[in-house]
């Protein structure tokens, strides 16, 4: 039986239309993050409060996504962005799932890649955004990269994902978490897509684009806060 992802913002149901998505643009907004020395250019103290935090095991888990990330750079191995978006989807899937209440003790925390990998628990929000930042880092351009709010029908539940675009007007394949393989969107009958957004944009499943952005959005807001402390350390 597939895990259960927690279901993301669940309340937006209650608002229909426009409102509802005036209310997605509040949480979500068009946040653009700003741009961030090399995500896994760890310091020695980053590395030192992972391990006192979670233990000696998170250490060896950073470096070595810190390798994949840079051993998938296009400036080293040259090889198609497909490839790197296997290699990012299958490292994160490893990372068990976890509910932010039990994981976190609240109900919605975007962790940073560090803290997912770090704590080794993750819901489907935190793999959608390692992996975007992941492939971000290595070099993918983020036009190609939307992380998307669908419904999973086979079990009922909202759920997150992070799609890939070749091309903005070709099909996108899928990251899951709970799909080991990156299939193409027809090829995921089960996913009802909702909106999706990145650092530029937010569409909704129309494919019609909202343009915008803000610096107030909390859960972008707390994510940047927590990026920028973990450069600093």
């Amino acid at each position: 039986m597939p895990k259960r992802p927690l279901p993301v913002e669940s309340r937006l149901s209650r608002y229909p239309g426009s409102a509802m998505w005036l209310l997605v643009c509040l949480i979500f907004g068009l946040a653009a993050l700003p741009a961030y020395p090399r995500l896994v250019d760890f310091s020695e103290g980053l590395l030192t409060w992972v391990t006192k935090r979670w233990g000696t095991e998170a250490r060896p888990r950073l470096l070595t996504w810190q390798r994949l990330v840079r051993e998938t750079r296009p400036a080293n191995d040259g090889k198609p962005e497909t490839q790197a978006l296997r290699r990012v989807n299958g490292f994160f899937n490893q990372v068990p799932y976890a509910l932010d209440s039990k994981h976190w003790g609240v109900d919605d925390y975007w962790a940073t890649p560090v803290e997912t990998l770090g704590s080794f628990g993750a819901d489907c929000e935190d793999y959608a955004i390692a992996k975007f930042l992941s492939l971000r880092d290595i070099g993918i351009p983020v036009d190609r990269l939307r992380i998307t709010y669908v419904r999973a029908l086979n079990i009922g539940e909202s759920h997150m994902v992070l799609a890939y675009y070749p091309t903005p007007d070709a099909e996108p394949l899928i990251l899951d978490n709970l799909v080991p393989e990156v299939k193409p969107a027809s090829q995921r009958p089960d996913l009802e897509p909702v909106y999706s957004f990145n650092d530029e944009d937010l569409w909704l499943a129309s494919g019609q684009a909202k343009k915008g952005g803000s610096s107030q959005v909390r859960l972008w807001r707390e994510l940047k806060d927590r990026l920028a402390r973990e450069e600093r350390m």
